[in-house]
């Protein structure tokens, strides 16, 4: 049968027959030499056909894509790879003696700036104990210069004095007067204030007539007598059974503070916040201040004698 006599294919037959590849050939090499390694590929690629073993698209025979290790690896962004450099850590010996050196460093400076901080003692006081202690400097600055005038004009007076001698008689006689005044020895009297404190519960103690006490000294108390006991440099306090004693004299409430001096500045220094009369009303006594036209503190000490001391000038 002629080769001209085959039937005729159907449409699209042609487009699924795999088309028929041309038989290898060994390349030509020289005589005597047989194919080396990698000549049939060459022939192959010569030929147009595709090498032993490859697959084209990318896809493994079954039609799955190919997963192994000849698809490329997407590429890392910046952040992933300085996380990647970050973790996990790689610290040598010597990074981590550094690093304790610094932590101590540090320690012990955050130390010295505590221990610094801590020297003084404003740096954490109250807003109310702030203005409070420069009402009381302030106070005490008034009457030191209040004081130096004082000594100027008597400076002054002894030196245009034309008896000399009979002026400071007169200034030893006034001296004496003060004096006696501070030490309890002579009655005084002049303007001032009265506070009188009540404690129905029992709640105030020596410790809160003492702070009392130390206020209406800052704050210019020249007098002071509390319940008829004459109030000097050398008076103490302390708790009784059933109230409390001042110098070994029970005193019972409402405990009531005779004070001469400067009613301005004695009542606002007890009135600041936080200050005396704050103090004693969370202790749930009763305090009030009146301002009298004039005070009389009588109750007297009587001198002693100093069994070491003698003046200098004797």
């Amino acid at each position: 049968m002629s080769t001209n006599d085959t039937p005729p294919e159907e449409p699209g037959a042609a487009a699924q027959r795999p088309k028929a590849q041309p038989p290898l050939e060994p390349s030509a090499g020289p005589v005597g030499h047989e194919p080396g390694p990698g000549a049939e590929e060459r022939g192959q690629a010569e030929n147009g056909a595709a090498p032993t073993g490859y697959v084209p698209g990318g896809y493994a025979p079954g039609g799955t894509e190919q997963t192994g290790p000849e698809q490329t690896a997407p590429e890392q962004t910046g952040r992933q790879r300085l996380a990647a450099g970050l973790w996990p850590p790689r610290v040598s010996r010597a990074q981590l003696i550094v690093a304790v050196l610094l932590f101590v460093l540090g320690l012990g400076l955050a130390i010295q700036v505590r221990s610094n901080s801590d020297s003084s003692a404003l740096r954490g006081a109250r807003q109310e104990d702030l203005v409070r202690i420069l009402d009381e400097l302030d106070g005490r600055t008034k009457r030191l210069e209040d004081e130096k005038q004082k000594l100027d004009d008597q400076r002054r007076e002894l030196e245009s004095s034309s008896n000399q001698a009979e002026e400071a008689r007169k200034q030893t006689v006034e001296k004496e007067r003060q004096l006696g005044i501070l030490a309890g020895t002579v009655a005084a009297q002049g303007p001032g204030i009265v506070l009188k404190i009540t404690d129905p519960k029992g709640q105030v103690q020596s410790d809160k007539l003492l702070d009392t006490l130390q206020e209406l000294r800052a704050a210019g108390a020249e007098a002071i007598q509390i319940n008829g006991v004459r109030i000097v440099a050398d008076s103490y306090f302390s708790d009784e059974e059933d109230g409390v004693a001042i110098d070994g004299k029970k005193i019972t409430q409402p405990y009531e503070f005779k004070v001469i001096g400067k009613p301005q500045d004695l009542e606002p220094a007890l009135n600041i916040p936080g200050g005396v009369v704050q103090s004693l009303e969370k202790e749930q006594a009763v305090v009030s201040v009146t301002r009298p036209a004039k005070i009389v503190v009588d109750a007297l000490r009587a001198a002693k004698q100093p069994d070491y001391a003698r003046s200098s000038s004797s």
